[in-house]
Formats: C-alpha cells, sequence, structure tokens
C-alpha cells in the first residue's frame, strides 16, 4: 500500500511538474505615465513629427572649453587598462576629439537615416526608422525592430542598416528596420518618474510599433536590448513573430544549469558544450566568478547611486568619454584590458566611438540612461519576466568574446522555442558595430548568410518565414 501511495505521489509531481512547464504564462503590464506632473486632459497625441539632429556653434565651443580646461591624472607604470582607461592613451583620444574629431559631419552621418519622435506614456520617444528605398514588385519588406543597451545608442546598427534594408542579392531578406532610443538614452526623452524599467520599455516600444502599423513584427536586442525584446516576448507572444539576441545571460539559473556547470567539465557532451563552453566557463571560479566582479563595479554603482557618479560625467566630457570607451575596450575582448590602447581601434573607429559619447554628451542623458540600472533592480531579481519562459521562435547569436558567455543549454532554459544557435567566428558585446560587421556578413557566394549581432540564413527568420 505505502508503495503505491509513494508511486503514485511520485508519478503526480512529475505531471505537475511537466504540465506547468508547459503552461504558458503572459506577461502583465498596464499602462503608465512618465511626463511630468499628472496626465493632460484630452485625447493622447498620437502624432509622429520628423527629428534632425542638430549642433551649432554653441554646442561645440561649450565642448571645447570643458576639453580644454580637464585635469588630467597619470597613470600607474605598467597599469595598461587594468585600472580602468589609461590616462595616457586617454589623452591621445582627447587630442585627436578636441583637434581632427568632425561633429558636424558626423551629424550628417547621422542624419543619413530618418529620425522621427512621438509621445508614449507622457514622454518624446525617438526613433530611427528605415524602409527599403527600391522593393521588387511583390515583395513585402520584413519589420524588424532592433534595441541597443548601455552604454550604447541606436547608432550602433548604423553599420547593418543598409546590409538589412538594401541586400545586394535580391533573393535575400529585405527588412524595414526601427531602433528606437531607450527612454533616457539619446534623443528619447528621460522618464521624470520612478520606476520605469524593461518592462515599462517593452510596453512604449509595442505601443510605438502598433502606432507604425506593424501587427506583427520581428524583434533584435543585445544588453537592455535582450531584456527589453525578451519583456515584449512575453507581453505579446503573438505580436513578436520571432526573437533574436546576441547577450542572454541566465536571470535565474535553474538545476540544468546548475548540474552543468557543476558537471560540464567532467561531462560536456551530456549538457552539450563544446571546446568554446568549456574554456569560457571553467575554471569557474576565475571565470564567472571573479571575472564578473572585475567588470561589475559600474552595475553596482549605476543600480544603486547612479545620480552621484553621473552628475560629475554630465559635467566632463573628457570623465564621460572615459567611462564609455573603457567598456568598448573589455566589453569586445577582456584581454584588451593587457594593452596600452585598450585595443579600441583594433576593432572600431575614433570616429564611431566619439560619435556615441556625442550622442551622450549633447543630449545629457548619461544620468537617465544609468538609472535604468536602478529601476531594473530595486525590484529585486525576482520579477516575473525573470523566470517566465519564453515561447517565441527564437534565434541566438554567440559570439565568442561576450561580455557574458551563454551555452546552448543555458539559453534553452527560457527560450523554448530556440530555433538556432549560431557560433560566430569573432566578435564581442558590441558586434555589430564592429569594423567586421561587413566580413561576417557575407559567406558563400556573396549571399547574406551571418549578419553579426542578428542572423543567419538557416536562423530564426529563415525558420519562421519558411525561406
Amino acid at each position: 500500500m505505502f508503495t503505491e501511495v509513494l508511486l503514485a505521489l511520485v508519478v503526480g509531481g512529475v505531471i505537475y511538474f511537466l504540465v506547468q512547464r508547459s503552461k504558458r504564462h503572459q506577461l502583465k503590464s498596464e499602462d503608465g505615465w512618465w511626463g511630468e506632473g499628472t496626465p493632460m486632459d484630452g485625447e493622447e497625441d498620437l502624432s509622429i513629427r520628423p527629428y534632425t539632429v542638430r549642433t551649432d556653434d554653441e554646442e561645440l565651443e561649450d565642448l571645447y572649453r570643458r576639453i580644454d580646461q580637464t585635469r588630467s591624472f597619470p597613470s600607474l607604470e605598467d597599469s595598461q587598462f587594468n585600472y580602468g582607461f589609461n590616462s595616457h592613451y586617454l589623452q591621445k583620444v582627447v587630442t585627436y576629439w578636441r583637434r581632427d574629431f568632425d561633429w558636424r559631419r558626423q551629424v550628417e552621418k547621422l542624419n543619413k537615416f530618418p529620425h522621427y519622435k512621438t509621445n508614449i506614456e507622457g514622454i518624446d520617444v525617438h526613433y530611427v526608422h528605415v524602409r527599403p528605398k527600391n522593393l521588387p514588385e511583390g515583395v513585402t519588406a520584413v519589420p524588424l525592430l532592433m534595441v541597443h543597451g548601455w552604454p550604447g545608442s541606436f547608432y550602433e546598427f548604423y553599420r547593418m542598416i543598409p546590409l538589412l534594408t538594401e541586400p545586394s542579392n535580391p533573393d535575400d531578406i529585405v527588412f524595414e528596420v526601427v531602433c528606437p532610443s531607450i527612454p533616457g538614452y539619446g534623443f528619447s526623452e528621460a522618464p521624470h518618474k520612478k520606476g520605469f524599467d524593461s518592462v515599462c520599455a517593452a510596453r512604449v516600444f509595442h505601443k510605438l510599433m502598433k502606432r507604425l502599423g506593424f501587427q506583427q513584427f520581428y524583434a533584435h536586442g543585445g544588453d537592455w536590448g535582450w531584456i527589453v525584446t525578451t519583456n515584449m516576448a512575453q507581453l505579446e507572444p503573438k505580436i513578436i513573430k520571432g526573437l533574436h539576441l546576441n547577450f542572454a545571460p541566465p536571470s535565474k539559473p535553474g538545476l540544468p544549469v546548475v548540474l552543468s556547470i557543476m558537471l560540464g567539465r567532467s561531462f560536456p557532451k551530456l549538457f552539450g558544450f563544446n571546446e568554446h563552453d568549456i574554456q569560457r566557463i571553467y575554471p569557474v571560479v576565475q571565470n564567472l566568478v571573479v571575472e564578473s566582479v572585475k567588470e561589475s563595479g559600474y552595475m553596482h554603482i549605476q543600480a544603486t547611486k547612479p545620480d552621484t557618479v553621473g552628475r560629475g560625467l554630465n559635467d566632463s566630457p573628457v570623465g564621460l568619454a572615459a567611462y564609455i570607451l573603457e567598456k568598448f575596450s573589455t566589453w569586445t575582448d577582456h584581454d584588451f584590458r593587457n594593452l596600452d590602447d585598450g585595443g579600441l581601434t583594433r576593432k572600431f573607429s575614433l570616429d564611431d566611438l566619439l560619435t556615441n559619447v556625442m550622442i551622450y554628451w549633447t543630449s545629457g542623458c548619461i544620468i537617465s540612461s544609468m538609472r535604468f540600472y536602478k529601476e531594473n533592480f530595486s525590484k529585486g531579481l525576482d520579477q516575473p519576466h525573470s523566470t517566465m519562459p519564453v515561447h517565441v521562435p527564437t534565434g541566438f547569436a554567440c559570439f565568442p568574446n561576450e561580455l557574458m558567455h551563454t551555452p546552448k543549454l543555458w539559453v534553452q532554459q527560457k527560450y523554448r522555442e530556440l530555433k538556432t544557435f549560431t557560433p560566430m567566428a569573432r566578435g564581442g558585446h558590441f558586434a555589430a558595430m564592429e569594423d567586421h560587421v561587413t566580413d561576417l556578413f557575407w559567406h558563400d557566394n556573396d549571399h547574406m548568410t551571418v549578419p553579426p549581432g542578428f542572423c543567419d540564413r538557416n536562423s530564426i527568420l529563415c525558420e519562421v518565414l519558411q525561406i
């Protein structure tokens, strides 16, 4: 009798576990108001306004005056980038910024794609919207939302946009691309009230895409863009036709992830680990703990008291550049910490790097961008979306030098409909902005196969579209 009861309990437990696992939950979110004061009476402003990035002599004179008055401080001998941005190399960057960098020319480059603003939940949301110019008859462009992270911006995707909207091969998929600035970043207005987190950003971007007339669309994200687009899939899984990510650390590791960490080195095939997985994960203490501590100091500051350090960065262009560009060094390849120049120009041009810095400087958004960490982490690590599986067809691009490595098994724990997991040849956290982006984009017979930070011809879009 006891055995039968025990067996019934075990079977019942297994059935309950399987039912709960297969049950599809949908994230809930209520409308918010992030403008100043209380919501205005009357109908919501649904207008879409063209926007142009501008600069003037006064803005540049103020920048140059602040650069000229900066106070330098020597780095320690033989310290490279291990203590942060090396002061000796910073001076070279600042000299180039002051003497050779042409912000007016970069503003023209920013304006080569159409910019717009529209008011959603009380704040102006900025976005770039690029439609294909010459669509062949009978061909429909695939709508694609691409979301940046910190300390990046919409500018991260500028190299990729023409490759997505104007492919050279007529048989390739043609995209219509929307790149918004997360509220509080770039040219999007900052929320005026506490609480604007990734779920709020996801809701706002759903409203943006609906306002643009898209009933369904695809989404791509890395860094904060990863969690924002993931939340979008959790909020409206029937609207997100496909999700593509190049960053997806386990938000709340479950038993399979824990077991893979404990036993993966001894039994790699059991967990689907390859040689690169082993190299990035083990030894565990060094690679998953020590390395995380080394690179997460900024996160602790921004998740607790962002306004304090932010005020200094908002006042000093040189301090701002050092704070941002250090991430473009170490997050591109952690071995760059051991180089005198941080390896910055091995993957990026100074013009591109300083353009991203100038977006932060001219918009004055560094403090509000840092607050996004505070708003997300202050609500705790057990938010509903952190444990909620995603049931949207998903593709993942695994870059070898990504800040946090995520093996296929780990990605599958949250993204239950993982269609493709693509190990990329090279690239780090800001892969779409790296100089090799066009090299990776082309493959067999000049066909578009591997857009960095996006997908390959066998990836998510082709699976879903059955191409």
